[in-house]
């Protein structure tokens, strides 16, 4: 089962974000989440396997130039998760199917999303499912 994420899941879905975004705390994402839920431009869902929270997906409007796409707005693909126990078999596309749906609901035509150089489960995900590769980039910052 998928269910869209509501205030009342938050906190599921802070404990599988943190698996994910390891660099940022429950509490943290627990409150972003509860943020998102009231956010009329983002979405949040989440696969049940026996009751029990397994994968979630985060995705939301953007406004701002995304790479390779030419229309505003564009649905994002902020995050995706699977519990490694349940991977491979299809959650992640069932979740990202979800996302794709509301964000055409949103008035989008393009859906778009990203993944650093090095993920290349990440990479296979995206091409398996459809995406195309806008662009390859290494920011760089520094302090002033």
């Amino acid at each position: 089962m998928i269910k869209r994420a509501g205030m009342d899941e938050a906190g599921e879905l802070a404990d599988l974000a943190t698996q994910m975004w390891t660099d940022h705390t429950r509490e943290d994402l627990e409150a972003a989440f509860r943020k998102l839920a009231v956010d009329d431009e983002a979405a949040c869902f989440i696969k049940y396997a026996e009751d029990q929270p397994i994968a979630f997906a985060q995705c939301q409007l953007r406004y701002d130039y995304v790479e390779g796409t030419k229309s505003s707005p564009v649905g994002y693909l902020e995050g995706i998760y699977v519990r490694e126990k349940y991977r491979k078999n299809g959650y992640a596309a069932e979740l990202l199917s979800e996302c794709e749906k509301w964000a055409k609901e949103k008035g989008c035509s393009e859906f778009a999303s990203d993944c650093e150089l090095d993920n290349a489960d990440s990479f296979r995900f995206h091409m398996a499912l459809g995406f195309e590769e806008a662009n390859r980039i290494i920011c760089f910052r520094k302090d002033l």
